[in-house]
């Protein structure tokens, strides 16, 4: 059912705003353009109402949820290509159509460690792709093969390589094509107004503190991500630009009072961030003894990849002595509740809010810390499809999993085999795992990716002239419709 005059009308609905609070008020859409009106202006510009009235009985109007790292979905997965691009892009077609259900309106398709001949190719696929009723593919993150060793999870060991070259390695890895300037990549995207690159790195890896800031110059957003550095490396990376951290607690240090690694950037310390005493860089890191017998008994482990969740760790690691310069001290202020000002802005921090990768606590606590960067994420394996049974089923290569409710395992054994949680599922864990009110965990699903992405104009937002990406939730947080560009892409059936 269209709109005679183009325009529909939202309302008895609650609106999230992006302070993560719920408003009762009505919204204007326009269907034809797809794009979410300011209703004032709109009226007396037009001198008409819309023709079509929505009442949505009290439920929640939301920004549709983006999905900022998720792995494949459906029977796809982004990381497999068997050399023809139209299969692979029929994939896309198929995971685009199907997660509307999962109120998904955007996503970003994530590769991880691949052979590198295989990167070039994919990541051009990857480009931002949209069909009708379906989701926005809004581009690529790339999850390797930069990245540490002792922390690969499952990715490959053997495609694990340096950036002795700098940045020009990651142009020979990934396509100088695929890194060009924003602006030049999105000319070749087909129209698109609206794309999405994103490398995750270990900032401690021979080469990449160095490539960071032209990673981040070329408009790619750099994600700290299986490492091990250390709070001194780590913060010199956000200093650097790096804007992000992949699945935070998995594939990295836990926090440990000396030394709390990456994860301590939740809490970064004004102190320590004082303008005039940068945080000094050690690149490549030196790993202490306990480490480097750790590493050394991984070498020796069979190279073949084996299937495990691609966040978990393979091997503990201890906390590494850090390294702190002499500091000016800053001027103490007197006003109550006013924090001193930071040197720069703390990172974004991704959360796999499936009750398996990280516990009800830690959710909790990471968000307590710094609720304005918590980003919720899939990242779901090929297999993620809700109406999927509990049971065995087939996977690949001859290997079976076992399903039960949101934990995936190989069968006979208790190894994760990935993540297949949904992300309106992950929202509804948010808020009771952390106490928040639904309309801040939604704000964790749209707002905060779109901000992290640079996009926050055109999506995760209600503003008026963003994209009228969107999702109908009842009180509880499950998923009744979804529209995509101010048209029906999906509804819950009776």
């Amino acid at each position: 059912m269209t709109s005679p005059n183009g325009l529909i009308c939202f309302t008895h609905c609650l609106l999230p705003l992006e302070d993560g609070s719920l408003v009762e008020k009505d919204l204007w859409i326009d269907e034809r353009r797809g794009v979410i009106l300011d209703a004032q202006r709109t009226f007396f510009l037009r001198r008409e109402r819309p023709d079509r009235v929505i009442d949505l009985g009290g439920n929640i109007l939301s920004p549709g949820l983006i999905d900022i790292q998720i792995n494949g979905a459906y029977g796809f997965d982004f990381s497999v290509y068997d050399g023809d691009d139209e299969t692979y892009k029929q994939g896309m077609k198929t995971v685009a159509e199907k997660i509307v259900e999962t109120g998904v309106t955007s996503l970003v398709p994530t590769i991880i460690t691949q052979e590198r001949s295989l990167y070039p190719g994919i990541l051009n696929l990857l480009r931002p792709f949209s069909a009708p009723n379906s989701a926005n593919l809004l581009g690529w993150h790339a999850e390797g093969p930069f990245i540490q060793f002792a922390k690969r999870g499952a990715h490959a060991p053997q495609f694990l390589v340096p950036a002795t070259a700098q940045f020009a390695s990651f142009e020979a890895v990934y396509g100088a094509q695929n890194l060009a300037d924003a602006e030049d990549w999105l000319l070749g995207s087909d129209g698109a107004d609206v794309g999405v690159r994103i490398i995750t790195a270990a900032p401690e890896i021979e080469g990449v503190m160095p490539a960071v800031e032209e990673v981040v110059k070329r408009g790619v957003v750099f994600s700290i991500g299986h490492s091990i550095a250390s709070t001194d490396i780590a913060t010199h990376a956000v200093q650097h630009g790096a804007r992000l951290i992949t699945h935070l607690f998995n594939a990295m240090p836990q926090l440990h009072h000396r030394d709390p690694s990456i994860i301590g950037l939740l809490g970064a310390s004004p102190h320590l961030s004082q303008p005039g005493t940068p945080v000094p860089a050690r690149t490549p890191a030196t790993p202490s003894s306990s480490l480097a017998k750790r590493l050394r008994a991984a070498h020796m482990e069979p190279t073949s990849p084996r299937a495990a969740s691609e966040a978990f760790d393979d091997l503990d690691t201890p906390p590494q002595t850090p390294v702190l310069a002499a500091r000016l001290y800053a001027a103490l202020h007197l006003e109550k509740g006013h924090v001193a000002d930071m040197a720069f802005e703390r990172p974004f921090y991704e959360l796999i809010v499936d009750g398996i990768h990280s516990h009800p606590n830690s959710v909790r606590l990471a968000y307590s810390s710094y609720p304005d960067g918590c980003i919720l994420i899939t990242d779901a394996m090929k297999i993620l499809d809700p109406h999927l049974r509990d049971g065995v089923h087939e996977w690949r290569d001859g290997k079976r999993f076992v399903k039960e409710g949101d934990k995936l395992y190989l069968e006979g054994t208790d190894t994760l085999a990935g993540s297949v949680v949904t992300l309106d599922k992950c929202v509804r864990n948010f808020s009771r795992f952390t106490g928040c009110s639904l309309g801040e965990a939604i704000k964790c699903a749209t707002f905060n990716p779109a901000k992290c992405l640079g996009i926050e104009n055109k999506k995760g937002t209600l503003r008026a002239g963003a994209d009228a990406d969107l999702v109908v939730l009842d009180r509880s947080g499950n998923v009744l419709s979804t529209w995509v560009r101010g048209k029906q892409a999906w509804k819950k059936e009776n």
